[in-house]
């Protein structure tokens, strides 16, 4: 039987040209690289310029997306950007990219779920080719969280970072099988009931400011992984694949401790784990297609590999997808 798969074309990715080590951030606040490496495993993030936007960083990481697919802008008729810093309150950042590329036609818009939201990108661009609503689209992860930390505290300052990825996505004939190309499942969840464990201090209806991230780290990490396992049981079970038949898992990249329990929580050998963060940090949005995009660069992740992506954010949110390259 005949099913319509989106397929990824091709994938880019862009980090700002300033980076900040661990022993930078220790001339900054109370803490160092020793505390920092041992608690997350980061030990750098890239940070935007003065007048580098969302949607620049956005922008780079299409084109390069793009190109590596071998298609032209104007091909496009969707662009969905994961983001929570976009560059206005409004318009979505994602119809000043689509103006970046020169794109006049189809439709953009903006995802909002935080380090969730390229997995919900990807989920909501698969369901518009999917209902034959577009038939290429670029689904991108875009943030520049420098802009909303509180710099004077250590324990949120030194996890997060800005940059960008994308993926463009095509609507391609299958065979509904689990060895056609493309995305296989995808399972979204969410529970408001958590807001108050990770969120941002303002908003234009509560205090008409940005405001800054607030955490509470260790709620965090104890709903973390059972969260992450939820969802990727589901992928399973929707598949009847398992985590053997994993070629490779690229999860959020947000702490490396909470990447080494999910795998080993799952039965995912360590091997098949692509961990990034100790190259950017906490990105939010852009971290799944960084870490995707590193790893197809360097030649781990080939055409025909099973790839299962997940993330947990702020609301709390989270969810998986589950493709094949």
């Amino acid at each position: 039987m005949s099913v319509t798969r989106s397929k990824i074309l091709g994938c880019g990715s862009y980090l700002p040209a300033k980076c900040l080590s661990n022993a930078d951030l220790a001339a900054m606040v109370d803490t160092s690289d020793e505390w920092i490496v041992q608690r997350t495993g980061i030990r750098q993030r890239h940070v935007a310029a003065e007048g580098e936007f969302t949607s620049d960083l956005a922008t780079e990481a299409a084109r390069a997306a793009l190109a590596d697919a071998g298609v032209e802008a104007q091909s496009i008729d969707l662009i969905v950007l994961a983001t929570a810093t976009p560059d206005n309150t409004f318009p979505a950042s994602a119809v000043s990219v689509q103006a970046k590329l020169g794109i006049t036609t189809g439709f953009a818009f903006d995802v909002q779920a935080v380090c969730s939201g390229f997995v919900y990108a990807l989920t909501t661009a698969d369901a518009y080719l999917k209902a034959g609503l577009a038939k290429r689209a670029l689904v991108i992860g875009a943030e520049t969280f420098s802009r909303i930390l509180d710099w004077n505290d250590r324990t949120t300052c030194v996890l997060f970072g800005d940059g960008a990825g994308a993926v463009v996505l095509e609507a391609c004939e299958g065979e509904g099988a689990v060895s056609d190309q493309g995305i296989l499942t995808s399972h979204l969840r969410s529970d408001g009931r958590h807001k108050d464990k990770l969120f941002v201090d303002g908003g234009p209806s509560s205090t008409q400011t940005t405001g800054f991230l607030r955490m509470e780290g260790k709620e965090v990490f104890k709903h973390a992984v059972g969260m992450i396992t939820d969802v990727i049981e589901d992928a399973f079970a929707a598949t009847g694949l398992s985590a053997e038949d994993l070629d490779w898992f690229i999860p959020h990249q947000a702490n490396k401790r909470i990447i080494d329990a999910s795998a080993k929580k799952l039965g995912i050998a360590p091997e098949k784990v692509v961990t990034t963060v100790d190259l950017h940090g906490n990105t939010s949005a852009a971290s799944i297609p960084l870490a995707l995009c590193h790893a197809v660069r360097d030649g781990r992740v080939k055409r025909g590999d099973l790839v299962l992506l997940e993330a947990m954010g702020g609301g709390f949110t989270w969810g998986s997808v589950l493709l094949r390259w």
